[in-house]
């Protein structure tokens, strides 16, 4: 096929400078294509579109001059060439398009913030449940000490599952979430994504019908059976929540930011709301068995909600709009196609598998925020909550119920919930600083600073350590209140800025790698966790 045909006159464009484009959208391009052909559709040209973005950064009133040889033409697509100077330029440029689209393609308002609260509904839904079933911890001895109490001396029937049920309910977290996490991955090309979070969600949501039912049944007699069927339900709800959480985390990535936010402080919320239900239960509950069955319910309840709200996404003008593909990759450097390549759709770059994203151009994308991203919350679960849950108040002795019964709850789960939420909402309005910026790894590596803050607390029992440097209770509520903050401000700032950073169509694939960033700093802390324990 021949070449298409070049314009008597080059053009010269201008665009912005790095740093002047605002927001972030998924790096996109000028190009529209049709989903079913992959052909360019006429209307939308790179030239038109390059005019829109020449008074968009004339508005910004800072410029830079970028030719159109800088695009090169197949019958199927238009890609940027690796021999241009200004690649960077071009990026902010495509980045910018994005959010500020020409006004033939202007994006709907979210109207009453809808699409918003969805996003941060679901987030609740993808963790909330959870949080019921790892907090439940009294339900749990009571199940597991044969539904009552043992004589006294007497040592409880299947002792060994109640004192190593927290490690086994880690292992069947943990193990499922990893795996399902590249399975994830590798199904993000070949199972649309509305049939993984329905069907994530129909999973989840059988789970704990099963769960639901089994809290008003005596298992005293099939102790083993239940401890059983409890680890594997808690095994298919970890996995099913892993791939829930990532799909909808990558769909976000090519909305707006504030949605990829949204999605994110609902996962706070869900943290907040269970840290709340477990004060309430620890202050008025008298039944273990009825407090546990009312969490249950609001779990089946929530998930319940949460199919409806996601069936009701896509009728919305505004989610609509950014869940069908407008802009085409645009590839660059080493990413680049043949110029002659008959389908760039279909070929990812780096990719010999056509359905399978290709995982060495996003790893070298988001290798910055990906640091970021571990260290961050390798600092927060080495510390909360292993060393948190330890700390005692200094009026203990007094016999209080604030230095006794809820001293840990509420400086330890509540207080870094609701920090940790406060501080992800705050990026709905300032997000600084920048993806490319240095001082995002720097402030990651500060937080190493908390680690002796809270050692020197009235962390008990000491058995190396035994100077306690800070002796007022008033220092760990404020310790616990910045970690939070910290821990949501930065990880969420991280989070959403990595598939804004790669080309769109890469965003849902991107965020699947991130959330395995996370992944492995949890599980990098916890296991350090145990050592510095050992350490005290």
């Amino acid at each position: 096929m021949g070449a298409c045909p070049q314009p008597a006159a080059r053009e010269r464009r201008p665009v912005c400078k790095p740093g002047s484009a605002g927001g972030g959208g998924a790096g996109g391009g000028a190009w529209r294509r049709s989903p079913a052909s992959g052909q360019a559709e006429p209307g939308v040209s790179v030239a038109a579109a390059a005019g829109e973005a020449a008074a968009v950064a004339a508005s910004d009133g800072d410029m830079a001059i970028i030719s159109e040889d800088d695009f090169r033409h197949t019958s199927n697509s238009t890609y940027r060439t690796a021999s241009s100077s200004l690649r960077a330029d071009q990026e902010a440029l495509l980045e910018k398009l994005l959010d500020r689209p020409p006004p033939s393609l202007q994006r709907p308002e979210d109207r009453f913030n809808g699409t918003y609260i969805i996003f941060f509904s679901l987030g609740i839904g993808g963790l909330l449940p959870w949080n019921f079933f790892v907090t439940a911890q009294e339900y749990w001895i009571f199940k597991l000490s044969n539904c009552s109490s043992p004589a006294s001396g007497e040592e409880p029937k299947d002792s060994d599952i109640l004192n190593y049920f927290e490690s086994y309910l880690a292992v069947a977290s943990t193990v499922p979430s990893v795996l399902c996490l590249a399975l994830n991955f590798l199904l993000v090309n070949r199972v649309p994504i509305r049939v993984r979070v329905l069907a994530s969600l129909t999973v989840m949501l059988a789970i704990f019908i099963v769960m639901t039912v089994l809290v008003k049944v005596d298992t005293s007699s099939w102790t083993r059976s239940f401890f059983t069927i409890t680890i594997i339900c808690m095994a298919i709800l970890s996995g099913t929540s892993t791939i829930f959480n990532s799909s909808v985390f990558g769909m976000t990535g090519s909305f707006p930011m504030r949605n990829s936010q949204a999605l994110i402080s609902g996962g706070a919320m869900g943290g907040t709301l269970s840290a709340v239900a477990s004060l309430v239960d620890l202050a008025v509950a008298s039944d273990v068995t009825d407090s546990t069955l009312a969490f249950f319910l609001t779990a089946d309840i929530f998930l319940a909600l949460c199919i409806g709200l996601y069936l009701l996404l896509p009728r919305l003008d505004y989610a609509r709009y950014y869940m069908k593909p407008v802009w085409p990759t645009v590839f660059s450097g080493e990413e680049q196609l043949p110029q002659d390549s008959p389908s760039p759709t279909s070929v990812a770059p780096g990719s010999s598998d056509p359905q399978t994203p290709p995982l060495g151009p996003i790893l070298k994308k988001t290798t910055g925020l990906g640091f970021c991203i571990i260290y961050l919350f390798f600092i927060t679960s080495l510390i909360f909550p292993a060393i948190c849950t330890n700390i005692e108040s200094l009026s203990k002795g007094s016999g209080s119920p604030w230095s006794t019964k809820f001293f840990v709850p509420l400086t330890t789960f509540l207080l870094y919930n609701f920090a940790d939420l406060c501080g992800r909402q705050v990026t709905a309005w300032i997000q600084v600083p920048g993806p490319r910026s240095k001082a995002l790894p720097g402030l990651a590596l500060l937080r190493t600073c908390f680690v002796p803050l809270f050692v020197f607390c009235n962390y008990q029992p000491r058995g190396h350590l035994h100077t306690v440097l800070f002796q007022s209770d008033v220092y760990p509520v404020l310790f616990t209140s910045l970690l939070g903050l910290s821990n949501g401000y930065l990880s969420t700032l991280a989070l959403i800025y990595g598939p804004k950073i790669v080309p769109r169509e890469l965003a849902e694939a991107t965020g699947v790698v991130m959330t395995f960033y996370m992944g492995l700093g949890l599980v990098l802390g916890s296991a350090c966790s145990a050592l510095l324990v050992h350490l005290i």
